[in-house]
C-alpha cells in the first residue's frame, strides 16, 4: 500500500515508515521539520515539507494518491498541555481535523493514529485494559480521547476505517542503529536518564520516594518504539483485511521503576548519573500497567524488544552515535 505517514520524520514516525518498508509498502513522510529531523528520512522515501495547520498542504499532499494514512504530527506533553492548552488544541485537534477532512476529500479512508494511554487518566484497576474508565487528567489526553470520538464518527458519516493505538511509554531506538536522531527537548525518563549520562545535563531529578511500589518510585510500562512501529503496519493490515476499525492497548505488560531504570542505566552506560530525589509531582499514579491482551488477539502483536535492557542499550547507542557519550 501507498501510505501518507504524517510526522514520519519524528521519532516514532521514522520508525514506523522503517516498518512499512519491511513489508513491501510504500509510505511517503509528510513533516514540517518542527521537532522531526532530516536525519530520519530514508533516501529511499518521498518527502513532503507541509504543515498540518494549513489544508492547502494537506490537499496537495494527499491529492498524490495513498491507500491509507498514519498520523503522528500531535504535541504530546502532558506537563505543557496543562500551561498551554491554545496550542494543544491548535495543533492537536483542528490540525487531526484538517488531515481527515483532506484524506476524506481524496478517499483516503484508513487511518491508524497514536493515540495515548493518557486517555485513562489515573487506574482504577491494573493491568489497564481497554475497557477501563476514560478519564484524562490532563489536556494532553483530553485531545487524543477527543480525537478518538471524532474518528468514531467520521466512521459512522463517512466511512473511515481505523485503528486507534494507545501507547504506553515508547521508549528505546532502533535495535540495527537506524533511524537514531535524538528528540528534541525531551520530557521522558529514559531520554532523560541518557542526557545526564553523557553531560548535557548535570543532574536528574526523581520525583517521589515515598510510593507503594517495591522501591518506593512510580512504576511505569515501556515498550519499545520499535515493537511499536511494528503494530503500525499489523493495525494498517487488520482493518484492510477485516473492513473494520479497532482501537488497542500496546505495552510491555510489565512495570519498571524509576530506580530500577536509573541503576540498570547506570551499568549500561558505565556514568554516575547523579540524581536528586525530590517531592512527588502532582498527577503522577503510583503505578502504571497495560494489558495488551486485545492486541495480541486481534494483531497477533507482543512487545519483542521492550525489557528494560534492550530499551537502555538502543538508547545508549543512539546517543553515542549522536557523539554524546564522553
Amino acid at each position: 500500500m501507498r501510505v501518507l505517514v504524517i510526522g514520519g520524520a519524528g521519532y516514532i514516525g521514522s520508525h514506523v515508515v522503517k516498518e512499512l518498508m519491511k513489508n513491501g509498502h510504500t509510505p511517503v513522510v509528510f513533516d514540517n521539520l518542527s521537532s522531526g529531523l532530516r536525519q530520519n528520512l530514508f533516501p529511499e522515501n518521498e518527502f513532503f515539507y507541509g504543515n498540518i495547520l494549513i489544508p492547502d498542504d494537506l490537499d496537495k499532499a494527499f491529492s498524490l494518491g495513498f491507500d491509507a494514512f498514519v498520523h503522528l504530527a500531535a504535541f504530546k506533553a502532558a506537563g505543557e498541555s496543562m500551561v498551554s492548552p491554545e496550542k494543544y488544541s491548535v495543533n492537536n485537534l483542528t490540525g487531526t481535523i484538517n488531515i481527515m477532512n483532506a484524506a476524506m476529500k481524496h478517499g483516503c479512508k484508513r487511518m491508524v493514529f497514536s493515540s495515548s494511554a493518557a486517555v485513562y487518566g489515573e487506574p482504577e484497576y491494573l493491568p489497564i485494559d481497554e475497557k477501563h474508565r476514560k478519564k484524562p487528567e490532563n489536556y494532553y489526553g483530553f485531545t487524543k480521547l477527543n480525537i478518538e470520538e471524532i474518528m468514531g464518527w467520521y466512521e459512522k458519516i463517512r466511512g473511515l476505517r481505523f485503528a486507534a493505538l494507545r501507547y504506553f511509554n515508547a521508549a528505546g531506538y532502533d535495535v540495527d542503529g537506524f533511524p537514531y536522531g535524538l528528540e528534541q527537548n525531551p520530557a521522558n525518563l529514559l531520554p532523560i536518564i541518557m542526557e545526564t549520562a553523557s553531560g548535557m545535563r548535570e543532574k536528574m531529578k526523581v520525583f517521589g520516594t515515598d510510593y507503594d511500589t517495591r522501591d518506593g518510585t512510580c512504576i511505569r510500562d515501556y515498550v519499545h518504539v520499535t515493537d511499536l512501529a511494528r503494530a503500525h503496519v499489523k493495525a494498517l493490515d487488520y482493518i484492510s483485511k477485516n473492513d473494520q476499525s479497532i482501537t488497542v492497548n500496546l505495552g510491555s505488560e510489565t512495570g519498571v521503576s524509576v530506580l530500577e531504570m536509573l541503576e540498570t542505566a547506570r551499568k549500561i552506560t558505565g556514568k554516575e548519573i547523579k540524581a536528586d530525589f525530590v517531592g512527588r509531582r502532582a498527577g503522577d499514579p503510583a503505578e502504571l500497567v497495560a494489558s495488551s491482551s486485545y492486541a495480541r488477539e486481534k494483531l497477533g502483536w507482543k512487545a519483542e524488544h521492550s525489557d528494560i535492557e534492550t530499551l537502555l542499550r538502543s538508547t545508549w547507542n543512539a546517543y553515542c552515535k549522536n557523539g554524546k557519550c564522553k
